[in-house]
């Protein structure tokens, strides 16, 4: 599996982007040193992706750098499963990320829908199609240790960082990491780069709303949870697209049509050229239906995957019959 090592963005702070346009799970990361002291953001998705990221976060620290702390974006695998590579840390998440905990698909479920669905039906074909490089067996999946609502500030040395709660957005529990000085914000899955994002808590109004606290903060550069770094410019555009996508489910809820028929109908007109996963598109407009029929019952995460997975596999059909 390819990655690549950690980027330098400002003195002391450095980005892992294990790329991969147009897949899931391939998350960004972080890791902040100064002073002899680090900070982890966030980890990959299992075991193995998780001792390539601190192989190189070690690299760049220096052996006498414990990697002891970390801030967790949210609370989704592809961004908190590796912690058990880092035993003994200090872990900051939000109070409300451990609501999304409970309910987010536990590493045995991914492991048996990977290996016991048929790949000749949507969702396991979609399975493992996009989660088939991943090896899920043997994680266990910690909680954070130190909660906070709000905010809580830390020292990394001489590097102020501030963590500041922007969740229910993307999930309950969002978080973003601040570092004022060096204009810099790790965003977490606020921001999607390159793809279509799939937002499962909602609404989308605070997902733009939390964008609309990223650009308040003046950084000069943009971590997203996916996809390359992004300038405030860039996150201007994200943030019309996502204002663009509320409208547009405003519209086709009002009109009677389901959220899964209002994703297709905007696949079809290519709505959103250039971004990938488009089959995402059911996901979060369907989270946006909750909202907007007030429905405060939590989300089926499988009948949304099995929503995305059958537009993914229409499209796929669609293109094998005309090539």
């Amino acid at each position: 599996m390819a990655t690549t090592d950690l980027k330098q963005i400002a003195p002391g702070v450095l980005a892992w982007q294990p790329g991969h346009e147009a897949t899931w799970g391939m998350a960004n990361c972080g890791l902040i040193v100064s002073g002899g002291q680090a900070l982890v953001i966030d980890t990959p998705y299992t075991p193995a992706l998780t001792d390539a990221f601190l192989s190189a976060a070690r690299a760049a620290a220096g052996p006498d750098v414990p990697l002891d702390r970390v801030a967790v974006t949210h609370a989704n695998g592809d961004h908190t499963w590796g912690l058990q590579q880092l035993p003994g840390a200090d872990v900051f998440a939000t109070h409300a990320a451990l609501e999304h905990q409970c309910l987010e698909p536990k590493p045995q479920q991914l492991q048996s829908l990977l290996h016991d669905t048929d790949p000749g039906q949507p969702l396991g074909w979609y399975f493992r199609r996009h989660f088939g490089k991943f090896d899920f067996a043997g994680i266990q999946v910690l909680p954070p240790t130190t909660t906070f609502a709000g905010r809580h500030d830390l020292a990394i040395g001489q590097i102020p960082a501030e963590l500041h709660e922007v969740g229910p957005a993307h999930t309950v529990g969002d978080l973003i990491v601040h570092l004022p000085e060096q204009r810099v914000v790790f965003a977490g899955d606020i921001v999607f780069a390159g793809d279509h994002p799939s937002h499962w808590a909602g609404p989308l109004e605070r997902v733009s709303a939390a964008c609309a606290r990223i650009l308040d903060l003046d950084p000069e550069w943009i971590v997203p949870g996916h996809g390359p770094l992004m300038t405030p410019d860039d996150l201007r555009g994200y943030v019309a697209y996502l204002d663009d996508l509320a409208d547009q489910a405003y519209v086709m809820h009002g009109q009677g049509r389901p959220a899964v028929e209002a994703a297709r109908i905007l696949i079809k007109e290519d709505r959103y050229p250039g971004l990938g996963l488009p089959e995402r598109l059911a996901i979060t407009l369907s989270t946006e239906y909750r909202h907007l029929d007030q429905d405060s019952a939590a989300p089926d995460l499988l009948e949304l995957m099995d929503h995305a997975a059958r537009i993914a596999w229409d499209r796929s059909s669609a293109e094998t019959a005309a090539s």
